[in-house]
C-alpha cells in the first residue's frame, strides 16, 4: 500500500450495497453530520466545517434530496457504512463514509457502484467537487482536477476542486 495514500483500504469489510430508503434518512444525516465534524476537520477549521455540517443536521431533507437522485448506501448489520448521490448527468453529489469506517474498502465499493451505473446510462463522464480531504481519493478513482475553487456555504468560504472522469468503454 502507498504510504502517502490516506484512502487505501487496510481491512476490506462485508457490506450490502442497496438503494437509499427513506427509512435510511436519520442515519444518513447523521453520518453526514459527524464525518464532516470530525474526519474533515483534519483540512478545515471548525467554522468550515460547522457550516458545512450545520447543527441542524435536518437542514437538508434527505428524504427528499437523496431520493431524487440516484442514492446508494453501504451497510452492515442494519448500519450505514457510506453513502453516494449520482445525478444522471454524471454529478456525485454527496459522498461520505461513516468516521469509524473509513480506509476498509467502503468508499472504492460505492464508486465503483456509482460508475457502473453511470455506465449504464451512458454518461460520458462522471462530475465532483471534491474537499481537500476526499482530492487523494478520487485521485485514485481516476478524476483529474478542472479547478481548484473557493465557494461560500453558510456565510463561510471552503476551498474544494472541481473534477472530472473520462468514461470510456469498457473492454471486458
Amino acid at each position: 500500500m502507498n504510504p502517502n495514500n490516506r484512502f487505501g483500504s487496510c481491512v476490506e469489510l462485508e457490506m450490502n450495497i442497496r438503494r437509499f430508503k427513506p427509512s435510511d434518512a436519520k442515519q444518513v444525516a447523521q453520518l453526514f453530520h459527524d464525518t464532516v465534524r470530525t474526519v474533515n476537520r483534519e483540512d478545515y477549521s471548525r467554522e468550515q466545517v460547522e457550516a458545512w455540517a450545520p447543527d441542524d443536521i435536518n437542514f437538508r431533507d434527505w428524504v427528499v434530496q437523496c431520493s431524487q437522485k440516484y442514492t446508494i448506501v453501504a451497510e452492515q448489520n442494519q448500519v450505514i457504512l457510506g453513502f453516494g448521490e449520482l445525478e444522471s448527468d454524471g454529478h456525485i453529489d454527496c459522498f461520505y463514509i461513516h468516521r469509524d469506517y473509513q480506509r476498509r474498502g467502503v468508499g472504492r465499493t460505492l464508486y465503483q457502484a456509482l460508475e457502473t451505473r453511470a455506465r449504464e446510462w451512458h454518461v460520458p463522464s462522471l462530475k465532483v467537487e471534491a474537499s481537500i480531504t476526499a482530492l487523494s481519493f478520487f485521485r485514485e478513482m481516476g478524476f483529474s482536477i478542472i479547478k481548484k475553487q473557493r465557494v461560500l456555504t453558510r456565510g463561510v468560504t471552503l476551498t474544494n476542486f472541481k473534477m472530472r472522469k473520462q468514461l470510456g468503454r469498457k473492454s471486458y
